[in-house]
């Protein structure tokens, strides 16, 4: 099968069925998909009575929370590397 061939995935989330198209590993699809059933569930277990729209918004929320904290770290992980880059590249020039 070409790398770059389309499969069709068929994932549930939130009681509702999706058929996903991807060019990757089809199980990972159903594993996000099953995180995000997962956390769908779990807001709306905490929230209370919910509609799905609600607890889709609210877990999109939380999803791009985590994803700005990812980012934050990357960037000052990539802060770090480049001081010590230079650090090292300075030590270089001193040899």
């Amino acid at each position: 099968m070409d790398a770059h061939e389309k499969r069709s995935v068929r994932v549930n989330i939130f009681n509702q069925s999706y058929t996903l198209n991807t060019t990757g590993d089809p199980s990972e699809i159903e594993h996000l998909a099953h995180s995000v059933d997962d956390l769908m569930r779990s807001i709306a277990s905490r929230a209370g009575n919910v509609d799905s729209t609600r607890a889709a918004v609210l877990t999109c929320l939380h999803l791009a929370d985590k994803l700005r904290t990812v980012e934050r770290e990357n960037e000052e992980h990539n802060r770090a590397i480049q001081n010590k880059h230079k650090k090292l590249a300075g030590l270089l020039d001193q040899l």
